[in-house]
């Protein structure tokens, strides 16, 4: 089994926090992890609401299913019965001892209307999204750490050196364990019935929404549009479908972890920026596929969405816990992605899918270090080529391998 990175985080949350939850993709690998948990603990159960009778049980009765537990209590897929949360919550304001459950979903569950509490001041909320590259290496990747310590020259000498074709290839491959092992035809087979079955399963389970087939298309339509700013007129004038409508599509391929809407930045009300949410599909494989023969034709955009992934991947197990945005201006100057960590310290990544790197490529970044001075701690120009430069006062260019630069 590939140790995953946010395993310390989780052990922290069960020492001190009643309730853990870990949410992300179906197939990411969290019921392989809690899993694995249980058998390492003495009195654990695991209990997963895939299965029909254990369903069954939940919702029939809440009450008993809670009390029934061992310790922890470890429930799989819980957005399929949100009703046990409420009971969750009875049984903990009874007894806080930390570490008694650990409950999953490959929903956003909080985001629900069916969520009666949400757990406020008792339950720790942790992401596992799909493998980052540093995972499927082996290695704990440090560039967050480096990059928000000022000292992103660090990762130069560990980057490895990657042709644009083998950097294509691992775009293409994605993160999720079972797509890793397979290739050609056989990936896309996986990647179109994994598709398939979070939009005909999870989002039927989630809402009462028809059109599924609409929902395909809409994917299609994203995966087109990677990396860019949502525009929610336009797509729907695309799909044909009225905004109200599409805002909650889009909502539901949020909470199923198929998409994510990275937020604008923007620290003064008054300035004249951009606020649209840029998009990013969870996974680069899945964007690959649904891109098909058409994918040469957006490999900018792919491999941003990539890098956007593989920054909140990394943010989701560091001790900084970065924010993730975006920064654009109403004139057009932008940064890809900008990380903002408490106490207002700034870092940002611009992203080229070339191998070289041009002064109007640094616009933004510049822009972003006059504007922010001292809280402003360094940027990044992530490239496609083999050499790394230092670009100007707190600003490098690298190669994109240095993302995933780390130690055993």
């Amino acid at each position: 089994m590939i140790r995953r990175h946010i395993v310390s985080e989780l052990q922290s949350a069960l020492a001190d926090t009643p309730v853990v939850m870990l949410t992300g993709p179906r197939q990411s690998g969290k019921s392989t992890l809690v899993q694995a948990l249980a058998r390492e603990r003495t009195g654990a159960i695991y209990r997963t609401l895939d299965d029909a009778l254990t369903l069954v049980a939940a919702r029939d009765d809440p009450v008993g299913f809670v009390a029934e537990g061992g310790s922890p209590s470890v429930i799989d897929e819980v957005q399929r019965a949100p009703e046990l949360l409420l009971e969750i919550k009875a049984s903990v304001d009874r007894d806080r001892r930390p570490g008694r459950f650990v409950v999953t979903g490959s929903a956003d569950v909080l985001s629900l209307p069916k969520v009666a509490d949400s757990l406020a001041g008792r339950m720790e909320v942790l992401r596992l999204w799909p493998l980052s590259q540093g995972e499927i290496e082996g290695s704990r990747e440090r560039f967050l750490d480096a990059l928000l310590a000022g000292d992103p020259a660090s990762l130069a000498r560990d980057a490895p050196a990657l042709s644009k074709d083998e950097l294509l290839g691992k775009v293409a491959r994605g993160g999720f364990p079972e797509a890793l092992g397979r290739t050609g035809t056989r990936r896309e087979r996986w990647f179109e019935s994994y598709l398939d079955t979070v939009l005909h399963r999870e989002v039927r389970d989630l809402s009462s929404i028809t059109g599924l087939a609409e929902l395909h298309r809409l994917m299609l339509l994203l995966a087109a549009r990677g990396a860019g700013l949502v525009n929610v007129a336009g797509i729907g004038r695309d799909l044909g479908v009225p905004q109200t409508t599409l805002k909650r599509q889009l909502a539901l391929l949020e909470a199923t972890f198929l998409i994510r809407l990275v937020p604008a930045w923007y620290r003064n009300v008054g300035q004249r920026l951009v606020k649209a949410p840029k998009l990013a599909l969870v996974d680069a494989g899945l964007m690959s596929h649904l891109l098909g023969s058409a994918r040469g034709q957006h490999v900018g955009p792919l491999v941003e969405s990539f890098v956007l992934m593989e920054l909140l991947k990394q943010a989701s197990f560091s001790d900084a816990r970065p924010r993730l945005h975006h920064y654009r201006t109403a004139a057009g100057v932008e940064v890809d992605a900008l990380l903002e960590v408490r106490g207002g310290r700034v870092a940002g990544v611009e992203v080229k899918a070339a191998a070289t790197v041009k002064p109007a490529d640094l616009r933004g970044l510049r822009t972003l270090a006059e504007r922010l001075g001292d809280d402003f701690v360094a940027g990044v120009v992530l490239h496609t080529g083999p050499d790394s430069a230092r670009l100007g006062e707190r600003i490098w260019a690298l190669p994109l391998g240095a993302l995933w630069s780390g130690g055993s």
